[in-house]
């Protein structure tokens, strides 16, 4: 007759969860937790302004009418300047921008880099759909000038042209950073990405077509779109067993001719 008592399961022995995804060692589950972090800390803010809209908050549209009218004036007083942003507002509008992305994605499917053009359209796309979708949801007024030195129909909140700008400086700067070899040149590259953002705003609210806080928004909008596409494209490069890379410093996808590793 057998004495032996019940039988017992070996403790689990694997890290918890939680210290996975925050493991210095195991870098790709420590950047997708914090890629997933900054893009969920992104719309926090995107939805506190978005509900202060919503709202129609007196502190915001003060603040939001204040520079609008401060702006509108050093737009009237400047008509070369003015004419200056017209011209760039036009050439950097949504449109411009998605035909330039189409562009950059034929040119990444003929060298062979089909997942990033993927990417690409991807996030463009995405962020293109959510914009209209919010102006309809939250339908905010634009500014009504007396003296109007630009005209733009449709909602206000968020801004489309800052939305745009912030997903087509995204696009740029993490296609091209893996060609960016020095210093100097990644610093141009997100310079150039951030100029492309800063202004595109800027001419939104210095026309009178927009409140700063749709500006603000579509930046916010943008930027956590961004982090989500990039987040989802680093995970599946995991699946499909690429290396991990840093994105801020090598790139959405910088070996776009790699194959997948092979277990077995």
């Amino acid at each position: 007759m057998s004495t032996s008592g019940p039988r017992t399961l070996p403790p689990d022995t694997r890290p918890s969860w939680r210290r996975r995804r925050l493991d210095p060692d195991h870098s790709l589950g420590l950047r997708l937790t914090l890629a997933s972090a900054a893009a969920f800390l992104v719309l926090v803010p995107f939805s506190l302004l978005a509900l202060l809209v919503l709202a129609s908050s007196s502190p915001l549209h003060r603040w939001d009418a204040t520079v609008t009218d401060a702006l509108h004036d050093w737009a009237l007083d400047r008509p070369g300047w003015t004419r200056f942003l017209i011209v760039w507002t036009d050439v950097f509008g949504p449109m411009p921008l998605r035909a330039a992305a189409l562009v950059l994605v034929i040119w990444l499917v003929r060298r062979q880099a089909r997942r990033l053009a993927l990417w690409v359209a991807t996030t463009m796309v995405v962020g293109g759909l959510l914009g209209p979708l919010l102006k309809l949801l939250v339908g905010r007024h634009r500014p009504d000038l007396l003296d109007p030195v630009a005209r733009a129909a449709g909602f206000a909140f968020p801004s489309g042209h800052a939305l745009n700008a912030t997903l087509a400086a995204g696009v740029l700067v993490l296609v091209f950073l893996p060609y960016a070899r020095q210093p100097v040149q990644r610093a141009a590259l997100w310079g150039t990405g951030l100029v492309l953002v800063v202004l595109t705003g800027f001419t939104r609210v210095a026309l009178g077509v927009h409140w700063t806080s749709d500006v603000v928004g579509g930046w916010l909008l943008g930027v956590a779109v961004v982090a989500a596409t990039t987040a989802a494209f680093t995970t599946w490069r995991h699946h499909v067993g690429l290396p991990a890379v840093r994105v801020t410093r090598d790139g959405v996808d910088p070996g776009e001719g790699d194959e997948p590793t092979r277990a077995g």
